[in-house]
């Protein structure tokens, strides 16, 4: 995602004297400084240099795109597509759908299908606009095995009139004939230094008030999701009004857990005491927090404790990754995190 880009159209046009001045507040940040040509995408080189190749030959093969969220993935290829077809055409040349909506054999059979088959609507002149038109199926990963094995005959059937383009984050997912047919991209997530760089800039961009610590706060919690963090900065920029966002605004935004409660629980666990560890998780249960984010943070700490054996490290991951297949089952926070305490306190106590 750039952010070196003009404001988008519907913010460009907010001072219209026919619509109300305040329209541009209203526009999201990520869409706002979404990027608009394929040159603006940033951090995925790779991936911009075949495109740049495929849109200078106009010979675009079917697409599979995945990656973590927040890379850019989605706007990788609507930015193609404006670069390709021009903003107008683009409307009728382009079908995106969310395929974790509209994931059933019978989208597939009906909108896709029409969609390939249709005559390609007229080109702009002053676009290089190729012979065909792209369907972009974003989240494909959610698409029933029967909707991927339909998908996959209609790529073939009108391949030379529609390419597609798949969209998801986990590729596993994907059927292997249908990943066959397309040529796979993986988009990484932005390294630390540029994604600050990108929140510091909309920041700066959008009048913001607030410091390299927070700034970098924001970027760690995203765990590598761009989308993510601009959305909280605008999140916090409502919250801070007229003062400077600080590093404990970005922390109670993003649902951080203090590093004090962290720190006591791990406390808990080292001192082998059963009555510490269940008053930890007592005082864990008042304060709100959800298990899995602490769990998540609880891991992170663990694995960076010098005093721990690497032995100690495997056995206190394999435990929390049990932990954490518990409560996305649905198992009871305050259990499972009793639970946790108890095995990591004897797994602590063995040098």
């Amino acid at each position: 995602m750039d952010f070196f880009n003009r404001p988008s159209k519907a913010a460009a046009t907010s001072t219209d004297s026919s619509k109300p001045v305040h329209v541009e507040r209203l526009v999201p940040w990520v869409e706002k400084y979404r990027p608009k040509s394929i040159e603006s995408v940033a951090a995925q080189e790779e991936v911009v240099q075949v495109l740049r190749k495929s849109l200078e030959t106009k010979n675009l093969p079917h697409l599979l795109f995945y990656g973590p969220p927040g890379t850019g993935k989605t706007s990788t290829i609507l930015a193609l597509a404006r670069d390709m077809y021009g903003p107008e055409a683009m409307k009728t040349r382009v079908l995106e759908l969310n395929a974790s909506d509209e994931r059933g054999i019978g989208v597939v059979r009906a909108k896709v299908k029409d969609f390939a088959r249709s005559v390609v609507s007229p080109a702009d002149p002053q676009y290089p606009s190729p012979p065909y038109k792209i369907v972009i199926l974003d989240e494909a990963d959610s698409m029933t095995a029967d909707a991927q094995a339909a998908l996959r005959r209609i790529m073939e059937k009108y391949a030379r009139i529609t390419r597609f383009c798949l969209v998801c984050n986990y590729v596993s997912r994907i059927i292997e004939p249908l990943a066959s047919r397309c040529a796979k991209f993986r988009f990484k997530s932005l390294p630390k230094e540029q994604a600050v760089a990108r929140v510091s800039l909309v920041a700066d961009k959008e009048n913001v008030s607030i410091g390299k610590p927070a700034v970098d706060a924001l970027v760690t919690a995203s765990e590598g999701d761009l989308r993510r963090a601009i959305m909280s900065l605008q999140s916090a920029s409502r919250m801070a009004a007229q003062t400077e966002i600080d590093e404990r605004m970005v922390r109670e935004l993003v649902g951080a857990v203090p590093d004090s409660v962290i720190d006591g629980l791990r406390r808990a666990w080292s001192g082998q005491d059963t009555d510490s560890c269940i008053r930890a998780v007592d005082e864990l249960g008042f304060s709100g927090f959800p298990a899995a984010q602490v769990l998540a943070q609880l891991h992170d700490q663990a694995m960076q404790d010098e005093a721990l054996s690497s032995l100690q490290k495997a056995k206190l991951a394999v435990l929390m990754a049990n932990v954490d297949v518990a409560l996305s089952e649905g198992a009871d926070e305050q259990l499972q995190m009793l639970d946790l305490m108890m095995q990591a306190s004897l797994i602590v106590s063995k040098a």
